[in-house]
């Protein structure tokens, strides 16, 4: 018999994911994570009202979602004071990530991207045969000029810049970014990733042009909003592009359920500030962790600490290990000099204890 008849580029393709799950680690450990601060997401969840409105729509889980997720996206468009013909939701920025590459990206195009950068961008590319073309960061921030520069001499179809960046935590103000937006080159996109951009400080995302057809902007309820497990992003962009997705878009792809949370989670801005500031004081006594046990937390402007271990990446890879044997859920950056760094994701206060004990444990046995 047979195997079935891959693409060629699937079939050349290496059998890797971007990132194992913490529930692959558990069932390898066999225990349970004392302290889950390695994947970003909200420990503080979503808004009570948020859980309200999915617990009353249980009952309505034998329908599908709305196709056009319309109650959302209006919602979303008086968010943002711009039209519903300019948003797109999809299943994550993940899943908005897939599509816009399947959209534009064809076999040997070519896409720029920062060296160390969101991995799962990477892995779209690869699979619809882009050729990727890396830029290193500068101080730990990903370098606007420098992404410009080689999206031009490539002639790139995509252009991909995460404003506040992961894995660094580190940011660009709302004019650099504007800056950046305004230098595109002809031909190319930009993606803007600004899934962390409601832990940002005010003056780091630019006023919304939603009439650039060169601009490409992707937000999450993930983060903040504590909605990780439904998988609900968003998109924003010029109208025509935001109907091309149409063509090639899984339409029932957001579940009722997830479109429901979603909705009720955008309308409770209170909460959002309340997370706001858990995140902003999870920062803080990070910053101090890393500081009583010789480490060094970068600034950050999302919801996770990039701790400098002032070592190699072996080094940080071994502390990583020591905190996973000691039940503590963390990841790092995977390209040097970046992987001198692990990155914890803001925990509540107990969360915070179990890695402060955690960390200076595992220090003690590695060297």
């Amino acid at each position: 018999m047979t195997s079935p008849r891959y693409t060629d580029i699937v079939a050349n393709l290496p059998a890797t994911v971007p990132f194992v799950g913490p529930e692959a680690h558990m069932r390898a450990s066999g225990r349970a994570f004392r302290a889950r601060l390695g994947a970003n997401e909200s420990v503080f969840g979503p808004s009570p009202k948020a859980q309200a409105a999915m617990q009353e729509a249980v009952g309505e889980l034998w329908m599908y979602g709305d196709s056009e997720c319309h109650d959302l996206r209006l919602a979303l468009a008086e968010h943002h004071g711009i039209a519903p013909e300019n948003i797109l939701v999809g299943e994550g920025i993940d899943g908005l990530l897939g599509n816009l590459v399947r959209l534009v990206v064809g076999p040997g195009d070519a896409v720029v991207t920062s060296d160390g950068a969101y991995p799962t961008f990477n892995y779209h590319v690869a699979g619809f045969g882009g050729v990727l073309h890396k830029v290193p960061y500068r101080d730990d921030h990903e370098d606007p000029a420098a992404l410009l520069e080689r999206a031009e001499a490539v002639s790139a179809k995509l252009l991909y810049f995460c404003n506040p960046d992961n894995p660094m935590g580190s940011w660009h103000s709302a004019r650099i970014v504007q800056r950046m937006m305004d230098a595109v080159p002809e031909g190319t996109l930009l993606v803007v990733d600004e899934a962390y951009i409601d832990a940002a400080p005010e003056g780091t995302a630019p006023p919304i042009d939603p009439d650039n057809p060169q601009v490409i902007r992707m937000r999450t309820f993930s983060k903040l909003y504590g909605l990780a497990g439904l998988r609900v992003g968003y998109a924003i962009a010029a109208a025509p592009l935001i109907a091309m997705f149409d063509r090639i878009r899984n339409h029932f792809g957001m579940g009722r359920l997830a479109q429901i949370g979603a909705l009720a989670a955008l309308q409770d801005q209170a909460w959002l500030e309340h997370v706001h500031g858990e995140v902003s004081a999870a920062r803080a006594r990070l910053a101090q962790i890393a500081a009583d046990n010789g480490l060094h937390a970068l600034p950050s402007a999302t919801n996770f600490v990039t701790m400098d271990c002032g070592r190699d990446g072996a080094f940080a890879r071994r502390l990583v290990a020591a905190l996973m044997a000691r039940d503590v859920f963390v990841r790092m950056p995977f390209v040097a000099p970046h992987d001198r760094c692990i990155r914890v994701s803001a925990g509540t206060a107990q969360d915070c204890e179990i890695f402060a004990q955690a960390v200076r444990d595992a220090l003690k046995g590695i060297d």
